[in-house]
């Protein structure tokens, strides 16, 4: 493949010569695009591209379709970057390192090329989409990938026949509303995924350097003014209280078909699980608020959303990023929805009949607010997930700052441990 600076060129040449009525050398030549998406989505990337060539019929396109998961495409992507497809989906959480790598091309550098092809601006594409999807997908003030779909996080579902909408909202009722019905509510809490919710509604962060190390800040005081010992401590009341169930990670779905459970912290992954379980009553909203003090603090999430990216190797970056857009434009996303129930981005299809009438996807949305992109090292995850089991199994006691503070000491040590 080419430069990244001289398929630039190359990609406002094309654009100004699609645009030319006159003109018909760009048409005469055959763009060539390599896709890359999941293996669900094949059929309607298919189907989308078809939409695509019609769109551009008066352009020879051969546009391939590969499968690669977008959880693991940075890995695929990074082994020969030039090799790489032309336009690829992958996860939120790697965009930084796929940024430092130069395989993500700058998409504002292609606005003017992108403009004369497609007839929209990046400024409309942002306004389409959630803010906080495009601002997952900027880095230092320029977008690096358009948003595709938004709903990789955790939200509360709970039967509406014990728990009420506002008994949901704070964990204080929630967990009352669960006693007094004989009922649990139920939450992984040995995994760094779910309990830095807690942390990160605080105020807290986490981040990663350079170096693949950790940055943590949880056992000190929060910008919010919170210190780590005092959120340890709420969330040792929750785990504490005997309406609350502690779930092994991976058997959220075994538990909410139990019966035992009024609500329960998950996905849209079980969503059959807790509509079955809760029937009639089935309901889902954002995370509860937790006590610390006088304060109600509102639960946030790690949130995750898939974007598409354009390789800035590639030949015809112009036309790829004119194919990305297309692939995660508000029709897209209405397709990707109807046929595979993903969370959009794009503000009219989260606002359609639809998408509200789906329960799961709607908290989705609504916890989306409340969502942080986790940026973490390989040395998070152990440490984080046994720091959730003590607090599950209850070995700090909720009094003890001096030993909470000990363990989050310790906690923030192994994390930020340099890379071996």
């Amino acid at each position: 493949m080419k430069s990244a600076k001289k398929a630039l060129v190359t990609a406002m040449a094309a654009a100004v010569a699609f645009s030319s009525t006159v003109c018909v050398s760009a048409a005469d030549e055959t763009i060539a695009l390599t896709l890359w998406g999941a293996e669900e989505d094949q059929d309607l990337l298919k189907e989308l591209v078809g939409k695509f060539e019609e769109a551009y019929s008066d352009q020879k396109f051969d546009i391939q379709i590969g499968v690669e998961s977008e959880s693991t495409a940075k890995d695929t992507i990074l082994t020969d970057v030039e090799a790489a497809a032309d336009v690829f989906a992958f996860a939120s959480d790697q965009i930084y390192d796929l940024q430092n790598a130069g395989a993500l091309a700058d998409l504002s550098e292609y606005d003017e090329a992108f403009q004369a092809v497609a007839g929209k601006s990046l400024d409309d594409v942002k306004a389409a989409n959630s803010e906080s999807s495009v601002e997952a997908a900027t880095i230092d003030g320029d977008m690096y990938a358009f948003p595709m779909a938004g709903d990789n996080s955790y939200f509360l579902y709970y039967d509406s026949s014990v728990v009420s909408p506002e008994d949901a909202a704070s964990w204080d009722s929630l967990l009352a509303a669960a006693e007094e019905g004989g009922k649990q509510v139920g939450m992984v809490l040995a995994s760094g995924w779910y309990n830095a919710g807690f942390f990160y509604g605080a105020g807290f962060t986490t981040d990663l350097n350079d170096d693949g190390t950790t940055a943590m800040d949880w056992n000190g005081t929060s910008p919010d003014g919170y210190t780590g010992v005092q959120v340890t401590e709420a969330m040792l009341n929750i785990a504490g209280n005997s309406a609350f169930m502690a779930i092994a990670d991976g058997d959220t779905s075994n538990q909410i078909a139990s019966g035992d459970l009024c609500a329960v912290v998950s996905g849209t992954w079980d969503a059959q699980a807790a509509q079955e379980a809760f029937g009639d009553g089935y309901a889902a909203t954002k995370l509860p608020s937790f006590t610390i003090g006088e304060d109600q603090v509102q639960m946030k999430s790690a949130f995750g959303y898939k974007f598409v990216g354009v390789n800035a190797y590639s030949e015809n970056i112009g036309w790829a990023a004119v194919l990305a857009e297309f692939l995660t434009n508000e029709e897209a996303q209405q397709a990707r929805f109807e046929a595979r129930e993903i969370g959009p981005t794009n503000k009219v299809v989260v606002e359609s009949d639809a998408v509200k009438e789906n329960l799961a996807i709607s908290a989705a949305i609504e916890q989306s607010e409340f969502g942080v992109i986790q940026r973490v090292g390989g040395k998070y995850w152990d440490p984080a997930k046994t720091f959730g089991e003590n607090i599950a199994q209850g070995k700090f006691a909720a009094d003890d700052e001096e030993g909470i503070q000990k363990a989050l000491d310790t906690l923030v040590e192994g994390i930020t441990a340099p890379v071996e």
